[in-house]
């Protein structure tokens, strides 16, 4: 059955039962959302974990508490404190776990509808993608899922480590707020017409590597969460353990005057918010000249996050489910000092985010990636394209060929993208096609907050046709869990992965605006991704 005739099906069943009435009682409390004219009716702010405030700051989360008589759920929640942002923000808070749910409006609690489950992103630090909208996807999919978004703790608040948050507290509690809410969603979504049986874990950056992370939990155990998964620009960070991250915990101690307290986390926890923000910054990690970009990261713990996590794809401790990975044409360009003038200055900074890296690996990645082969911008230092290059390759797409080829291996229908959609202004500030602009079409420009998308996405702009395209294909593999057999009218076959002679020369589908077609990974890239797959565990991702 296509696309056209599903939704006529769906929605001439869906008009003999009654909708889902706007107020949906759980057992703790009664939440009424707001039904739409657009066919979206959306349930805002839903609170699915108990305030980790006082004594649960630093614990993992817990059940919400019952609260009596109906909760108006019209507006987001505010979003969990972000790493180094001043202590006068007033949009984000502590108690910050709630979710929003986006259902069609004629759905019913019998629809039983695939359910789009959306991790943000922001580097463990921050939640870079709060409040996005579902019913572009929702519209897109003639009405036929449900999403689900939500905000999870970030930096010390989510990924505190050390001896004495070992014993006194929780290990990755960011990480285990993402299975809260997704443990909600199992007891819940049928309440506003979802399937529960019928999950796809979705995210993008961080929230890609979310997904890994959660594939890859307690050495692949199968909990029955979630049924598919699509990392959207994922991520491999460098990861410490819990006793290679007491630097960060001892440090905070000793800056928020709780190093004479007999009981050290008892004290963090006793602080005033303000107090403990004004002293919630970036760090150099050890053997580091200057601070990274994100100091706070899921914690190898010996049991949510057994071990690194490249090492736990490679010795076959995943879920097995289809899965979509891609990334951006140059998803390093956002990151990258645009001031980097010399070689020095691209390793350095390279060295700060990634510690474990060796002389002679640098002396290699030098050689893969010489600055002859990049462009230069006016204002712009001459190796800033260069250590963009490394940084993506490395942090982002390289990993992502290398998993789609290990879940081939093992007999899986898996799918790999490459975002090469140009905006002009991007493309004229030299940024290129820079990491995670493929949320802004997947939800559809209008739909995502304060994300900033590009003009050019937007009706009436040059790369407007790119987002009912990537729509198609995304709800296609969230109804179906493949992306090709709902996906628009015209548009190509998007292969799995299937590598030819060597595991990374398989073909993905390289998004463009009227040119979106299957390609082949060139010789180059996998030569720099062949070397960049045998540091991954030395560097520690």
């Amino acid at each position: 059955m296509r696309f056209g005739s599903l939704a006529a099906a769906l929605t001439l069943s869906l008009s003999t039962v009654h909708a889902v009435d706007p107020q949906v009682p759980l057992n703790y409390s009664t939440y009424e959302g707001t039904p739409y004219s657009n066919g979206v009716s959306e349930w805002l702010g839903i609170r699915f974990a108990a305030p980790p405030t006082g004594n649960l700051r630093f614990a993992a989360p817990q059940d919400p508490p019952v609260v009596g008589g109906v909760q108006a759920a019209n507006k987001h929640g505010p979003l969990c404190i972000a790493t180094a942002a001043s202590p006068a923000v007033t949009t984000t808070n502590e108690d910050c776990l709630f979710l929003d749910v986006y259902a069609p409006t004629n759905a019913s609690t019998g629809s039983k509808l695939p359910v789009y489950f959306y991790i943000q992103g922001g580097g463990f630090n921050t939640n870079s993608n709060g409040n996005f909208n579902g019913r572009g996807l929702i519209a897109a999919s003639g009405y036929n899922i449900i999403v689900v978004t939500f905000n999870y703790r970030v930096g010390p608040y989510g990924f505190l480590a050390g001896s004495e948050v070992a014993a006194g507290g929780s290990l990755n509690n960011g990480l285990k707020d993402q299975l809260k809410a997704l443990q909600w969603v199992q007891k819940y979504i049928s309440h506003f017409g979802g399937d529960p049986g019928h999950v796809t874990v979705g995210g993008s950056s961080a929230g890609a590597a979310s997904v890994s992370l959660l594939l890859t939990a307690y050495g692949g155990r199968d909990d029955g969460l979630f049924h598919a998964t699509a990392a959207e620009s994922q991520s491999f960070a460098a990861m410490l353990t819990n006793q290679e991250s007491q630097f960060i915990y001892d440090n905070l101690v000793m800056r928020t005057g709780c190093a004479s307290a007999e009981d050290t986390l008892a004290c963090l926890r006793s602080l005033d918010i303000a107090d403990l923000q004004a002293q919630n910054i970036m760090t150099p990690f050890p053997g580091a000249q200057n601070k990274p970009l994100y100091l706070y990261s899921p914690t190898i713990d010996g049991d949510l996050v057994p071990d690194y996590t490249l090492r736990l794809f490679e010795e076959g401790k995943f879920i097995r489910v289809p899965t979509i990975w891609g990334d951006d044409t140059n998803g390093g360009t956002m990151f990258a000092p645009s001031t980097t003038s010399t070689l020095g200055e691209s390793n350095s900074w390279l060295h700060d985010q990634f510690p474990p890296l060796t002389l002679a690996q640098l002396r290699q990645l030098n050689l893969l990636y010489p600055v002859e082969d990049t462009p230069a911008f006016n204002g712009s230092g001459r190796y800033w394209r260069q250590l963009s290059d490394v940084y993506g390759d490395l942090r982002y797409l390289c990993p992502g060929l290398s998993i789609a080829s290990i879940y081939w291996r093992a007999g899986l229908p898996t799918w790999n993208y490459l975002w090469n959609v140009e905006d002009p202004t991007q493309m004229a500030q030299g940024y290129g096609v820079p990491h995670t602009v493929e949320v802004n079409a997947i939800f559809g420009p209008e739909n995502v907050g304060s994300n900033s998308p590009p003009s050019s996405y937007y009706p009436g702009g040059v790369n407007a046709a790119i987002v009912p395209v990537v729509q198609r294909y995304w709800t296609s593999f969230v109804m179906a869990r493949d992306p090709n057999m709902y996906r628009g009218t015209g548009t190509p076959l998007w292969g799995t992965w299937q590598p030819v002679a060597e595991d990374l020369d398989g073909s993905r589908l390289v998004f463009q605006t009227n040119m979106t077609r299957m390609v082949q990974v060139d010789q180059l890239t996998r030569r720099r991704c062949e070397y960049t797959a045998s540091i991954g565990v030395q560097i520690r991702q």
